[in-house]
């Protein structure tokens, strides 16, 4: 094949050098495995912030079915300095897509890679390579007919759970925090070295997946968020799906009802009455989420006045906050359980409480029920319907599960999106001790104007908050940068002291959580 002239290259390489490297990868992968046209590449383009398309365009993608390939792509890639993209799935919609951090890195996709490798219905356990969907493995559940349920992020059915672990995804069953439910990780390393995490470097052992620590420093999370290795395999727990689920819903009908929402769920949290992660949904997600459009409402520009959220709320009878919640457990469990969370909400004196029976089959319940049994579907893709336009950027700070710190939280959200002409669409997810605060901040990415304004909207998210100490978890590949230097001079020469041992040509996905030897200058 003669040397073609490519028009995305990665930074500092040269086309005959990047020719070269390409000619390796597909003698190493097949010629189809190699894509390098700009309509192969399109896919991977396909980004929902505020940046211009060119700006993550990737000059190639490779896609991989084993290890071994995989450890033959990181020599190509050390060999010629190419930066290289993992995606699993690549379904990160709010958090960045499939697109690169930066112009030029090639995509390394791992969707072939589709093994359930193995599942243990008596310990409730899964080994999964990266390209495995929830959907996919919730019909191998479904199929073999094994007692035991799923936890996954809402738009669930096409994403899967290595990737969302290892960005430290949550979910809504009492499994919610996916990472504190891995155990064990497969993780090629940038020089070609497959590192098994926690038990799984002894020949032969069966507790890779039953026991996280193994023998000296637990290494795991060091790998989540970060650029240090590509996880191969992943292990985590499941939970066996109990004789009776019992998801419900309670509707409070204003906006400041928030902090006494708080205080009310905490402590059934806290002491496992409602066992799993408990959503506080706004009206506006709720009805998106529905099939609700903003134009069914108005087609004046800028924030949609109050008026008519309480006109929405009313006509699709939601609440201002909608809390959802299920319990868990034998009859009589569930039956306990219900008569302490009704009790509780009787002497709060506010709040209806919606049954399954009562929903009958409604949207946005429907969704929500399925998440918290375990059973996948796509409804939360409503959200971007909304405005249309296709721009989102997810942006979640935490905060400790406390009324007043949620009550500042939301004020301060809506007053900045409002401000600049946008909505507030969010939700609360009560951890144990923590609330996941999940905003997306929906625009029209097809109107320049409306798009500046979302992005100077999400850096002034990001500087007040930051301000009165509220920091996110995850944030898109646009604002990494920004997000890491939140968190301080020392952790950022942490990171980089670990990224300059464990992959000194910076080959592994660079700017990923900030992380970027080329860019970082603080030693």
């Amino acid at each position: 094949m003669s040397e073609q002239n490519y028009k995305v290259l990665p930074t500092g390489v040269e086309q005959g050098d990047f020719h070269q490297a390409i000619e390796k990868f597909r003698s190493l992968l097949g010629a189809e495995n190699v894509l390098v046209e700009e309509a192969q590449l399109k896919p991977y383009n396909k980004i929902m912030m505020p940046s211009d398309d060119t700006e993550h365009a990737p000059s190639a993608a490779v896609t991989a079915t084993t290890v071994e390939q995989i450890q033959g792509v990181v020599k190509i890639c050390n060999e010629f300095k190419i930066p290289v993209w993992t995606i699993s799935t690549g379904r990160n919609f709010g958090y960045g897509t499939s697109a690169p951090h930066h112009r030029g890195q090639i995509i390394l996709d791992l969707k072939k890679m589709n093994k359930i490798l193995h599942v243990d219905a008596e310990l409730g356990t899964a080994l999964v390579e990266p390209g495995v969907t929830y959907q996919q493995l919730y019909d191998y559940i479904q199929e073999n007919n094994l007692p035991l349920m799923l936890s996954f992020s809402a738009p669930s059915a096409i994403a899967g759970p290595l990737g969302n672990t290892m960005d430290r995804g949550v979910g809504y069953t009492p499994y919610g925090e996916h990472f504190l439910m891995q155990c064990g990780m497969e993780l090629v390393l940038a020089n070609g070295e497959v590192y098994r995490t926690g038990m799984g470097g002894v020949e032969g052992d069966k507790a890779w997946q039953v026991f996280k620590w193994g023998y000296g420093p637990t290494l795991d999370g060091m790998f989540t968020q970060a650029n240090y290795g590509i996880c191969t395999k992943l292990g985590f727990w499941l939970m066996h799906k109990p004789p009776v689920i019992k998801p419900f819903e309670i509707q409070f009908d204003e906006e400041t009802d928030i902090a006494e929402i708080v205080e009310f769920i905490r402590p059934l949290r806290i002491n496992q009455v409602i066992p799993n992660s408990v959503v506080i949904a706004g009206v506006l997600w709720e009805a998106s989420t529905a099939g609700v459009r903003r134009s069914d409402y108005t087609t004046e520009p800028g924030a949609t006045p109050d008026a008519i959220l309480k006109q929405i709320q009313k006509d699709k009878h939601l609440g201002a906050w909608n809390v959802y919640c299920a319990l868990y457990g034998t009859k009589e469990q569930v039956e306990v359980n219900w008569n302490i969370v009704t009790g509780a909400l009787k002497q709060l004196g506010k709040g209806r409480i919606v049954t399954e029976e009562e929903a009958a089959g409604t949207e946005p319940f429907t969704y929500r029920a399925k998440l918290m049994s375990g059973v996948p579907n796509l409804r939360e893709f409503g959200l971007y319907n909304w405005r249309g336009g296709g721009g989102s950027m997810w942006f979640a700070p935490v905060s400790q599960a406390k009324g007043v710190e949620c009550d500042k939280q939301y004020a301060l959200a809506k007053q900045i999106l409002n401000k600049h002409g946008l909505d507030y669409v969010g939700e609360f997810i009560v951890g144990w001790r923590d609330m996941h605060h999940v905003i997306d901040v929906l625009y029209d990415r097809t109107n320049p104007e409306e798009t500046q304004r979302a992005d100077a909207c999400f850096n002034e998210l990001l500087d007040e908050f930051e301000k009165r100490g509220y920091a996110v978890y995850r944030v898109n590949t646009r604002f990494m940068d920004r997000v890491a230097d939140s968190y301080g001079p020392v952790k950022r020469r942490l990171e980089h002291t670990l990224k300059k041992a464990l992959d000194p040509n910076n080959i592994l996905a660079p700017g990923k959580s900030g992380i970027d030897l080329d860019k970082f200058t603080d030693w």
